[in-house]
């Protein structure tokens, strides 16, 4: 069969089971957006800018499990993508690329809109493909999809030539084959853990995002019980562990509980699930978890030894793995550890100011709305931490958020993204006002489809986070920090076709969350907080994480 480029890279998404893809057309990339025309059975989402493309590609990968699709036109178009990429990249998120670049003639001559994207994303990428001959194009797109969600996910892409979209091939189907699981680790590898597991006194489970990626949220949950430990999660591990359980401790580094933290420095086996061992988690790496045997679980084993020197480390897919654990490891019983862990929480609970309206009392109010079943995407500040630490996630894909690159205006992208691949679930973006000021354009992506997301603005009038750390750091001076303006983001909102609901009081939140839902629209929901809002418990950049404190150890130490 003779199909054109274009036609062979439609019916290769028909292939891999695309059925969204999220872009933005330019004069390159004609061909490809000219074939799609033709296919109505792919749904394309036509995005206020491409780095909302990107977001919203990787948004969809997060919350379905599945590969995001992205598009853009060369030159501008294509760098407009790189941070979406590269927040991917750094998140282990499986996302194909496509973009198409100038006429092969016209390569590397400065041409009108030409950019040389894969040498661009090179360092932000799995692998980056040009394709200059047609003959190849089926070949390479299937090699992309392969790669971008094989192993370690992450995101692959696929720059095309304009010739090339146009030329004619022939063009044979093929079912794309189940990925193969990457597991070298040996049957020695697995005993030599479960001897690790069964001497401990103290393990503690460190679950990550690769527990999610892979699908291991049963075998972590009844490696909790087996081994009768407590867990604590990282930021992208969240919902991999129930939220709910008593086992449960929160999250663990520089905004972790005092319980995880704690628990961490004082055990004598660390378990991490599918996690990178990110600065963040374990502060002065020098310091963490020194009284503890480390085991390390993940696929990459770039990984093992990169930050944290491990004991024992298992490289491969963590559901087989953990399947392979827990048929050797008899039951546990660690009454006393337990108990300590009890006793961490019960005198270390996160507390925040309940006589006033805060960004706390917002998150468990969506919490106690949605049943803790909704799909939360955020983006990077106080309110992401607020979001990780007052929501109880219970399942995997439910919490959405930019963690290795800390991406502001990555949440409402991605809101759209999760909520396109699951129309049956409420999907809800929180976002600081500074955040919400970078791709507030993609409301009226969302007004143009109809995509019904919450999109719930924390309004301090300040860069929060960034404005924490100079109180505490830098001697108060806000240096650009501070954005009193006369900038109504209802008005905003309205004007991009979506309903929007202004909240100054505490007693009305519950009712704006609820009526925000049940608009099945998109609404903006801006709530105005206290400017020196901050989040707690906290450590300081380079501190070991045993140093962490929280708003009452400060004022304790004001005092003194």
């Amino acid at each position: 069969m003779q199909l054109t480029g274009s036609e062979i890279v439609v019916e290769c998404l028909k292939e891999q089971g695309v059925d969204t893809v999220f872009g933005y057309p330019g004069g390159t990339i004609l061909n490809i957006y000219d074939a799609l025309y033709k296919h109505p059975e792919i749904n394309h989402i036509l995005t206020s800018h491409e780095q909302g493309a990107s977001h919203a590609a990787d948004g969809y990968a997060r919350a379905t499990g599945k590969v995001g699709v992205c598009m853009a036109t060369s030159g501008p178009g294509a760098t407009n993508l790189v941070t979406g990429i590269a927040t991917a990249y750094m998140d282990s998120i499986p996302m194909v690329a496509i973009t198409a670049n100038v006429n092969l003639p016209a390569l590397g001559k400065d041409s009108f809109q030409e950019v040389d994207i894969v040498g661009v994303t090179m360092p932000v990428t799995k692998h980056g493909f040009i394709v200059k001959d047609v003959k190849v194009l089926a070949k390479t797109i299937r090699r992309a999809f392969r790669l971008a969600k094989t192993g370690r996910p992450g995101p692959v892409i696929v720059d095309i030539t304009k010739d090339v979209t146009a030329a004619l091939c022939e063009y044979k189907a093929e079912t794309p084959a189940i990925p193969e699981r990457v597991n070298p680790y040996k049957a020695e590898d697995i005993e030599a853990v479960v001897k690790l597991m069964k001497k401990a006194k103290k393990p503690l489970l460190y679950v990550g995002g690769g527990a999610i990626a892979s699908g291991a949220a049963a075998e972590v949950n009844k490696l909790a019980e087996v081994l009768d430990a407590p867990v604590c999660d990282s930021l992208l591990g969240k919902g991999a562990f129930d939220g709910h359980s008593d086992r449960y401790t929160g999250m663990i580094g520089m905004h972790g509980t005092k319980a995880s933290n704690l628990g961490a420095t004082e055990c004598d086996l660390l378990i991490a699930l599918g996690a990178r061992f990110s600065d963040r988690v374990i502060g002065n790496a020098k310091k963490f978890c020194a009284k503890a045997n480390i085991i390390h679980f993940d696929v990459d084993a770039a990984e093992i030894d990169k930050n944290i020197k491990t004991d024992v480390s298992v490289v491969g897919d963590l559901k087989d793995a953990l399947t392979d654990v827990l048929a050797k490891l008899d039951q546990q019983s660690h009454p006393e550890w337990m108990a300590r862990i009890k006793e961490l929480k019960e005198t270390y609970p996160l507390n925040y100011d309940r006589s006033k309206l805060t960004c706390p009392y917002v998150i468990e109010t969506i919490d106690k709305v949605t049943e803790g079943k909704a799909i939360i995407s955020t983006d990077v500040g106080q309110h992401q931490m607020w979001a990780a630490q007052y929501y109880k996630y219970t399942m995997p894909r439910t919490f959405l958020s930019s963690g290795g690159l800390g991406t502001m205006g990555y949440g409402l992208g991605a809101c759209i993204g999760a909520q396109v691949g699951n129309p049956d679930k409420v999907c809800i973006n929180i976002a600081g006002d500074g955040c919400f000021r970078m791709n507030m354009n993609e409301l009226a992506t969302a007004s143009r489809y109809n995509i019904p997301i919450v999109q719930v603005v924390i309004n301090n009038h300040v860069l929060g986070m960034v404005r924490q750390w100079q109180t505490l750091f830098y001697g108060q001076r806000y240096s650009q920090t501070v954005l009193e303006d006369k900038v109504d983001f209802c008005k905003v909102a309205e004007g991009l076709g979506c309903e929007a609901i202004l909240v100054e009081k505490k007693e009305d939140v519950e009712p704006a969350i609820r009526k925000a839902i049940e608009m099945n629209k998109p609404v903006l929901v801006n709530v105005m907080i206290e400017k020196d809002d901050s989040v707690f418990p906290m450590v300081p950049a380079g501190a070991p994480i045993s140093e962490v404190f929280d708003e009452e150890d400060l004022k304790n130490k004001n005092k003194n």
